[in-house]
């Protein structure tokens, strides 16, 4: 699969169900000062995502143009680059956990044809600011992922989010490709083996970190969630 295969796939799968397909915003920033490139998906829809009405309405599908500064050490390994496209759908307070999981179930398994022995998910383990995201796990269930294949991972791993110091954040839901062709994936999965490649997560902003470090229960609910194109073509090929 090419590159401009899989965007329009990503793009027209997310039209289908409802969201309108908005432009890639330039790699600076517009009027925000927290960083110096666009670094993830959210970055230009961070007023959106605090409650302000966006034109082409509450549900957004994108492929965004991003530099990633804070993992630069990583460039270079099997899985890391500095620019990259990130395939992105979101709800500006709109649909919730069910619908964005059944969906990336759906574009990953049906979609790409990605087998169900070489997929892995892990969800937020809880902590003093949020609770274990049972709810997740019990949805990726539903669909087929067996209990040994839902991993619960700390915030430093479950957790996206502000794209600078404050802002919109929260926890998530993380999907990974088993991608050896040699070996059978465990049947227990364990994120620590570098041979499970996440290539897809589902956010959840529900909070609002301020500058003094608290998280705050967001008025409006969002999810947004990250496809690294590259690394997903990648799997695919």
């Amino acid at each position: 699969m090419e590159s401009s295969e899989l965007r329009t796939k990503f793009l027209e799968y997310f039209e289908k169900n409802g969201h309108k397909i908005i432009p890639s915003a330039s790699l600076i920033p517009e009027n925000d000062p927290t960083v110096l490139f666009t670094t993830a998906g959210m970055h230009p829809l961070v007023p959106f995502l605090l409650g302000e009405k966006h034109p082409e309405g509450k549900r957004l599908v994108d492929a965004q143009k991003c530099i990633r500064t804070d993992d630069i050490d990583d460039v270079g390994d099997d899985t890391h680059n500095t620019f990259f496209e990130m395939l992105g759908n979101w709800s500006l307070g709109d649909y919730w956990k069910e619908d964005v999981i059944k969906w990336s179930f759906e574009f990953l398994t049906k979609e790409l044809k990605i087998p169900l022995e070489r997929f892995a998910v892990s969800c937020f383990a809880g902590d003093e600011d949020a609770s274990k995201d049972e709810e997740s796990a019990k949805i990726w269930e539903g669909l087929g992922v067996k209990k040994e294949r839902i991993a619960f991972l700390p915030k430093e791993d479950n957790w996206w989010g502000p794209a600078g110091k404050i802002g919109p954040c929260g926890p998530d839901t993380e999907m990974f490709y088993w991608k050896l062709n040699d070996t059978p994936a465990p049947k227990v999965f364990d994120a620590k083996n570098k041979n499970w490649v996440e290539i897809w997560n589902d956010v959840f902003m529900q909070y609002v970190k301020d500058e003094k470090g608290n998280y705050n229960p967001a008025s409006q609910k969002n999810v947004d969630t990250g496809m690294g194109m590259e690394r997903t073509l990648a799997v695919l090929n």
